[in-house]
């Protein structure tokens, strides 16, 4: 579902009115917030794939790390899951077994514990976590406090959308399948945990709605401007040869059709490059808000803990005409 229906969907649900509700559907975070005490305020989210690679044992790790990114978001620890399967009548359970198999060892990678799930039939195959953390409520990462002067920065490449499409189309190299696995099934959790530690402004993490499609809502949250600068975002390098090709997935094109008025691409962008920022990911990285003056030291401990495709990509401005200006 795109922004645009999933605004109007949310637009006629009835509100909550309870003081301890610190994040709802109705707000534009990354998770639900709901404060418990004075010091524990859980996190809860819940998301749920179709097959992103052909074996099932890494389908289900990359679904696992997807559904907890957006605790890792809002710098919360994850503490419980529940699978949840959409599972059609014809195939195996042997590679059900394997799916869960998949997903249990991402989620004892982040210290957490499956406690059951639910199971229906269904014509396709589905799988994800609802998931739950906690978090000091005072220590809560949000989108709404990104402050002009903030520098940008991401943590994962981007073009998994792209190559997936290719792959569907059987012309993704084993290579490039094999870097979009590895970089899907990575948790989040060391970026989180780094960025919580420095102290941060805001924060989002890129998947379905693209780098621009999350980047306009953390804009919109804090009520200002971003420049991103389109030559300084990582991007699988087979994800340019095939985006050239026009492998886009419909949820790429979708992206850029709902954030096209809220943007201003210079001239000199290509137009695979600026796809690109549009392209729909899975399980992708997190984009930091922070100051200036903490950007590099941030930059430099992530590279030291090994998330080597870390960059500098761009600054938060005083809100303007547009709400992204793309250079």
């Amino acid at each position: 579902m795109c922004q645009e229906d999933l605004a109007q969907v949310l637009r006629h649900l009835p509100k909550f009115d309870d003081p301890n509700l610190i994040f709802g559907y109705d707000t534009v975070g990354d998770a639900g917030v709901y404060k418990i005490s004075d010091d524990i305020a859980i996190v809860q989210t819940v998301d749920i794939l179709t097959p992103i690679a052909d074996d099932a044992f890494t389908f289900g790790e990359i679904a696992a790390a997807n559904s907890l990114s957006d605790l890792y978001v809002m710098g919360a620890k994850p503490i419980t899951a529940l699978n949840i399967v959409g599972f059609p009548a014809k195939l195996d359970l042997a590679y059900l077994e394997k799916i869960i198999q998949g997903g249990s060892e991402l989620v004892k990678q982040a210290g957490a514990v499956i406690l059951g799930g639910h199971t229906i039939k269904d014509e396709d195959l589905k799988y994800g976590l609802a998931v739950t953390g906690v978090v000091h409520p005072a220590k809560l990462i949000t989108n709404e406090n990104c402050q002009p002067g903030d520098v940008l920065i991401l943590t994962k490449p981007l073009g998994t959308g792209v190559i997936s499409t290719a792959l569907k189309k059987k012309q993704a190299s084993d290579d490039a399948v094999e870097k979009i696995n590895q970089s899907m099934k990575t948790l989040n959790n060391i970026a989180s945990e780094t960025m919580v530690k420095i102290g941060v402004n805001g924060c989002t993490d890129v998947t379905g709605f693209g780098l621009l499609g999350h980047a306009l809502q953390l804009a919109q949250a804090s009520d200002v401007s971003l420049k991103i600068d389109s030559k300084k975002v990582p991007i699988f390098d087979e994800a340019i040869e095939y985006a050239s090709k026009g492998f886009y997935p419909g949820g790429t094109l979708k992206n850029e059709k709902f954030v096209r008025p809220s943007i201003e691409v210079k001239s000199s962008v290509e137009k695979t490059e600026y796809m690109l920022l549009c392209d729909a990911q899975t399980s992708g990285g997190l984009l930091i808000s922070v100051e200036e003056s903490k950007g590099e030291r941030l930059l430099n401990v992530l590279m030291s803990k090994g998330i080597d495709s870390a960059e500098i990509i761009g600054e938060v401005t005083e809100k303007k005409d547009r709400v992204i200006y793309v250079v």
